[in-house]
């Protein structure tokens, strides 16, 4: 089995019985903020192409981008479909010209010609990318493989049991806009992004020991920005509170823990995988000097994509929209519709607008009990937002159901609150469709009680986490009375079994009580 990286979480995976092409993302995302690194713009991409299968794990724009898909990816290449709730993605894919779709089952190896198996596991909560997410299990000839992207799973164990992995792939680098866009005093800011980092690491290795695969792949990050008000958010090695650290950081950490597996897997690195081994060329003659020069690298990259930077903010002004009127026409119709987002969310949200130079022009409220937007007086709010006036006027002239994999991840905006992080806010930015709210509602309405108990220390709690249902016998640490969740950082107070991290959630919780002579 051949793998041919292309770039962030893309892939070109060859085998005697077909090739396999994933997520191959190469334009500017989220409002031109991300970009692919290192460049991949250069790559042979009608060669890369010419696949029989491919796959785009999700619907993030750095994972599907249409003009590439368009212009460069045959239309006689199957795709390879997750089991979605909704029908977004297969429908994204058939305006682009797509016609032969392969729908597969959650967690359901199917057979393809010549002996190529394939897998795909969905996850579909809410709270997983756009609406799902996903990972590719790929086995021929022996050796298996898989491309576990952006998804977190709660364990992997589904891919374990159809045999020892050769080849692991696997995010390790940050995804989104935290800590960076609150307004924070920097010290605060920062400390957040030591958090966030190591945690990001502690998951990764979490995944990496439960697998055991032979090779180990960090990819799906990170981007680059090149906006040069976005520029701070790159990794140059002097921040330790960036959440963006690259591959050589990553096997660098890897490696003083004692491992030796790591593979980097550049655009243009091949990596032919066996079941004894795995023989690696790299593009360039030595990986290490080339991250060194990362920051010079940038600045070039930088100057050649500037263009199309001012060409996508050029873009994004319509100023015949009237976005209060436009907002109420669109949202209100969804407020009538939430039940549990709105009182989970609980209290009204501040959108502030700013023309070019950073004035506020606008200040409109989402009055989520009243179920209303309105202009926005001088009510308290626990959360505010900012932005540029053109950035919102460009999410409604396209109809963008997804603000957060949108404006949020662009990064072009500032945050305030008071108090925990609200999970049904970004879920309702989310779902800015009929569909997706209705989806959105039903799934937090169908949330099963969690009725087995484990032991964490000297605390009995429940076995699944309350937030997304990790298995708290793996994911858990103990610091006194407060459990923190490894999976996504979520902490919660024992004693009381309130969530520190979110309104709305709560976890069993009570001291194990043992024999005398008995022990934990």
């Amino acid at each position: 089995m051949r793998i041919t990286g292309t770039g962030h979480a893309g892939m070109l995976i060859e085998t005697a019985a077909g090739s396999i092409l994933c997520d191959p993302w190469v334009n500017p995302a989220f409002f031109a903020s991300w970009f692919p690194f290192p460049d991949n713009s250069g790559l042979d991409w009608e060669r890369l192409g010419r696949c029989d299968y491919l796959y785009v794990s999700h619907l993030h724009r750095d994972h599907f981008d249409a003009e590439n898909l368009r212009r460069h990816v045959s239309k006689r290449a199957t795709v390879l479909l997750p089991e979605y709730p909704t029908r977004e993605l297969e429908d994204e894919l058939r305006e682009l010209g797509f016609t032969a779709f392969l729908r597969t089952r959650s967690n359901e190896p199917v057979a393809l010609d010549g002996g190529l198996t394939v897998m795909i596991q969905a996850l579909v909560s809410p709270t997983d990318g756009p609406i799902g997410d996903s990972s590719l299990w790929v086995e021929h000839g022996g050796v298996r493989l898989l491309n576990q992207n952006d998804a977190r799973p709660r364990d992997l164990s589904v891919f374990a049991a159809l045999g020892h992995v050769h080849a692991h792939m696997l995010q390790f680098s940050g995804a989104i806009w935290y800590p960076m866009v609150y307004e924070l005093p920097e010290a605060a800011k920062r400390a957040f992004g030591v958090q966030k980092r190591e945690r990001q690491f502690d998951r990764s290795l979490r995944y990496i020991d439960e697998l055991a695969a032979d090779r180990v792949f960090p990819i799906a990050g990170p981007p680059c920005f090149l906006d040069d008000e976005l520029w701070p958010n790159n990794d140059l090695g002097t921040e330790p509170g960036n959440i963006f650290p690259d591959q050589q950081v990553f096997a660098d950490h890897y490696e003083k823990l004692g491992r030796d597996n790591a593979v980097i897997l550049l655009p243009g690195t091949t990596a032919t995988v066996t079941p004894g081994g795995c023989d690696v060329v790299q593009p360039v003659a030595d990986v290490r000097a080339f991250f060194d020069g990362k920051e010079a690298y940038l600045r070039d990259y930088q100057r050649r994509q500037r263009p199309a930077i001012e060409a996508a903010k050029a873009s994004w002004r319509h100023p015949e929209i009237d976005v209060l009127a436009e907002l109420q026409r669109r949202v209100h119709p969804l407020l009538a519709q939430s039940e549990r987002l709105a009182d989970g969310i609980g209290g009204p949200v501040r959108l502030e607008l700013t023309d070019d130079d950073g004035r506020v022009t606008d200040r409109i409220l989402f009055d989520f009990p009243a179920r209303e937007v309105r202009a926005a007086g001088e009510e308290k709010v626990r959360y505010r937002f900012r932005t540029g006036r053109r950035l919102v006027e460009h999410l409604l002239y396209t109809g963008e159901p997804d603000w957060v994999n949108s404006l949020f991840l662009s990064c072009r905006f500032t945050a305030a609150r008071i108090g925990q992080y609200n999970e049904y806010l970004y879920t309702f930015f989310k779902c800015l469709s009929a569909e997706r709210l209705q989806y959105a509602e039903g799934w937090y309405a169908e949330q099963d009680t969690d009725d087995e108990d484990i032991e964490v220390g000297d605390w009995l709690v429940q076995r699944h986490c309350p937030h997304l249902k990790a298995n708290l016998a793996r994911f858990a640490r103990l610091d006194d009375a407060v459990l923190t969740c490894q999976m996504h950082g979520w902490r919660f107070d024992l004693p009381t079994g309130r969530c520190l991290t979110t309104a709305g959630y709560q976890i069993r919780a009570g001291r194990a009580h043992h024999p005398a002579g008995e022990t934990s």
